[in-house]
């Protein structure tokens, strides 16, 4: 085969090298080109794989975003990246030179972004973990396998401007955007592009033992304003951007030496000083003043497992959920957003299901883990007394365990909540190239009650086959109050997606009485067949494909029955969506339905559909704005019939308007008109949030929302400044009010917080 030693855009330097499969010194599994020789830092083959010589530097990068240090004139940079998108797998068409070094203390990742068109850069965020960030800005994303394992990783995304991301990655699917390590970076321009810096402690990593290393990584540029994607490795185009986070694609990074393997130890000490009224306990609080302390810890048990320990534990500084309407039978998903049990948070995803990203929660298949059950009851807080969780990974086998003891409370009506014990154990071996099986058992006990323990036990595999398939399945059960029968589920899943094709077929059982009570379903009761099938081929003729990117038809059939063989729901959905160029996606679709009520539904105030069976369709016409513009949103018009009436409705969510890249306004705003022979009601909600930002590590946000069903309308009003590293100080405002009152509406809840927490590492 021949391979090419890539040294510099513009300058490669070809030459016959033997394939590296099997070299001694190489990772197990390795199968690329050969380690580059010095002073190249990269060689590639023709099927599009690189590897990477890590740069060893003798004294600290200066995190200035100037790219003035020795190491930019010694070494080569890592160049020539491939498109992506649009034309897959020919060069970009813009220059970007990349460093990856390192010395006892940092791994360092540095971009040289060439721009030939600058005036049309696209930066709109400067806040952390904004969607809109990744999804609508010029930006260098990176993605790092340091177990090189070729399955799961991390992910570091930074636009022009200094808004950064940072992520986990599992099963090379499952994206975790709250994540939160501690790492710096600055950002600059130079005369014909912008330039990034990032310096990312190795404490901040989890890593495999051993000081001679070998990591995954990759790393993709945007060049927004032309919608283009390219990589360092060729990467399929039916992921888009997640392509990157496709771990098994990755190039493979040689000659990187970490620290000697220690006991890291972080401890974070926080203060609280709160002010709150609640007039909606029976005995009222008004203006109460309360003090407290707790910390959390961390300890590197090996180099490769960690444990978290946290004492009186304090959410503070938690974003209110935004409020939804719900004109189903069945529970709403909200996510959590509680640091403690975000990190790692994808050790714990079971069997295939979503648990974090915007797609959670969103399908069928329960999810056994769902952490809010810890600590809060609906939106009232109980009192986490003290926990701890150890994570990580010891050869093929990942670990979770998880062990939270929460205080006695009361919900809004003054109803005992008993003191609870939660713990979750995770154990996943990895099988073949890009497989896994596992176990989860998750369990509750009442403080008060020994008889009143609920448990939960399962069994999952996971199996990925070439690029795009997947085969997702698990088996559990429940044990709750000694019910016996009717208390498992289980699922198989194949999941193709390529990028001309899609195909998903799904079977799945969830009993009447399958019920874990540290897990969320959104329905049980129910065999569940589903059928999905795509073809998104993409124009050819090149004054099409100017214009439009892709085209997509899709159909779908969901057949779902009780578990005693009754039709309970049948769906059938067909659209048409077009794929512009500038990342528009505009989208019609028609679906057919038929639901039979097995009680009856108070679908509103004073409005309930009885049991009976009904049949109901209509249309549906969608417009996804690219997040790049500056004034953005997704918009949706819905029309047709509605059980035994008739429903109109209009949404717009995710919308934006960028004033400046420090000033932003997020509208929401959804509205069910539905006229029935038994009564007519407006569901509607309407929020938005304003999001100043000072600067990347500060920012003052105010969410404020109204919702006709629960008939209030609240305000969430954040201040976050990370002082340094690791630290932060919040400052949060709550009010909630009660619309029934006939004149401005009624206080309920209002509570002023001020927190402030250190990190001391060691």
């Amino acid at each position: 085969m021949i391979v090419t030693a890539s040294v510099c855009v513009g300058q490669a330097s070809p030459e016959i090298l033997p394939r590296a499969a099997g070299v001694a010194g190489l990772p197990p599994g390795f199968d690329g080109p050969p380690p580059p020789v010095a002073p190249a830092t990269v060689t590639r083959d023709e099927a599009g794989r690189a590897t990477i010589r890590a740069v060893r530097v003798q004294a600290p990068l200066k995190i200035d975003g100037r790219l003035e240090e020795p190491l930019y004139t010694s070494a080569l940079p890592i160049s020539d990246f491939i498109q992506l998108e649009p034309q897959s797998g020919l060069p970009a068409s813009e220059k970007t030179d990349a460093w990856l070094s390192f010395d006892n203390r940092n791994l360092y990742l540095s971009f040289k972004c060439w721009d030939t068109s600058p005036e049309r850069r696209v930066t709109t965020e400067m806040r952390r973990d904004s969607p809109t960030t990744w999804l609508g800005n010029d930006l260098i994303s990176i993605f790092l396998d340091p177990y090189y394992d070729r399955r799961n990783g991390v992910s570091f995304t930074i636009n022009a401007i200094g808004g950064r991301n940072d992520g986990q990655v599992t099963n090379e699917r499952q994206y975790s955007p709250d994540w939160n390590p501690v790492w710096n970076f600055a950002t600059g321009e130079f005369e014909g592009g912008w330039a990034v810096e990032i310096a990312i402690p190795f404490k901040s990593l989890r890593y495999q033992a051993g000081m001679s290393q070998a990591w995954g990584f990759n790393a993709l540029r945007t060049n927004r304003w032309k919608n283009e994607l390219s990589t360092i490795t060729r990467l399929p185009q039916g992921r888009g951007q997640q392509a990157v986070q496709q771990a098994s694609l990755a190039a493979t990074v040689v000659g990187l030496e970490v620290p000697a393997a220690s006991r890291n130890l972080d401890i974070k000490p926080y203060t609280t000083v709160s002010r709150a009224t609640d007039a909606t306990r029976p005995t009222g609080r008004i203006n109460d003043t309360t003090r407290d302390v707790g910390v959390d810890v961390r300890y590197g048990l090996t180099q490769t497992l960690s444990a978290d320990l946290t004492y009186n534990t304090d959410f503070a500084q938690v974003e209110a959920d935004e409020a939804q309407v719900n004109l189903t039978r069945f529970s709403l998903f909200f996510p959590e957003k509680r640091e403690f049990f975000l990190e790692n948070q994808g050790m714990f995803a079971f069997g295939g299901a979503v648990t974090s990203g915007l797609n959670a929660g969103s399908g069928d298949t329960p999810i056994l883990f769902y952490s809010r059950r810890i600590g809060l009851t609906g939106n009232r807080v109980v009192p986490i007394v003290a926990g701890g969780r150890a994570t990580g990974r010891t050869g093929r086998y990942s670990l979770g365990l998880l062990n939270i003891e929460t205080d006695e409370a009361s919900d809004p009506l003054g109803n005992r909540i008993n003191a609870s014990n939660f713990s979750a154990v995770r154990v996943k071996r990895d099988i073949l190239r890009r497989s896994s099986v596992g176990v989860l058992a998750t369990g509750r006990a009442d403080r008060r009650s020994a008889a009143d323990v609920s448990t939960t036990i399962g069994v999952d595999g996971t199996f990925g086959f070439f690029n795009n398939l997947f085969i997702n399945t698990y088996w559990a059960r429940t044990s709750n109050d000694g019910i016996t029968s009717d208390d498992t589920s289980y699922r198989a899943q194949l999941d193709y997606t390529g990028d001309r094709y899609g195909v998903q077929l799904e079977h799945m059982l969830v009993g009447d009485n399958f019920n874990p009570t540290l897990g969320f379903i959104r329905r049980d009761d129910m065999r569940r067949s589903y059928g999905q099938f795509r073809f998104s081929p993409r124009p050819r003729h090149p004054r099409i494909s100017r214009a439009i990117r892709r085209l997509s038809w899709m159909g779908s059939v969901a057949y779902i029955e009780n578990t005693r063989g009754r039709l309970e729901t049948r769906e059938q959905l067909g659209e048409f969506a077009v794929e512009f160029q500038n990342s528009d996606r505009v989208s019609a679709a028609y679906q057919s339905q038929y639901e039979y009520l097995p009680r009856p539904f108070p679908i509103a105030g004073g409005v309930t559909l009885p049991i009976r069976s009904y049949g109901f369709d209509f249309m549906r016409l969608g417009w996804e704005m690219g997040a790049q513009r500056r004034t953005s949103a997704n918009l949706l018009f819905e029309r047709g019939t509605f059980y035994d009436g008739r429903r109109t409705a209009l949404t717009a969510s995710r919308g934006r308007l960028n004033l400046n890249p420090r000033l932003a306004v997020e509208p929401t705003y959804s509205v069910n008109w539905v006229s029935l022979p038994i009564g007519e009601f407006i569901a509607q909600v309407a929020g938005a949030r304003i999001t100043y930002t000072m600067t990347p590590r500060m920012f003052t946000s105010g969410l404020v929302q109204y919702s006709s069903s629960l008939r209030t309308v609240s305000a969430n009003l954040r201040f976050r400044w990370e002082y340094q590293p690791g630290s932060e100080l919040f400052v949060v405002y709550n009010e909630e009010r009660d619309t029934r009152s006939v004149t401005f509406p009624m206080l309920a809840t209002r509570s002023i917080i001020f927190k402030v927490n250190r990190l001391f590492r060691w």
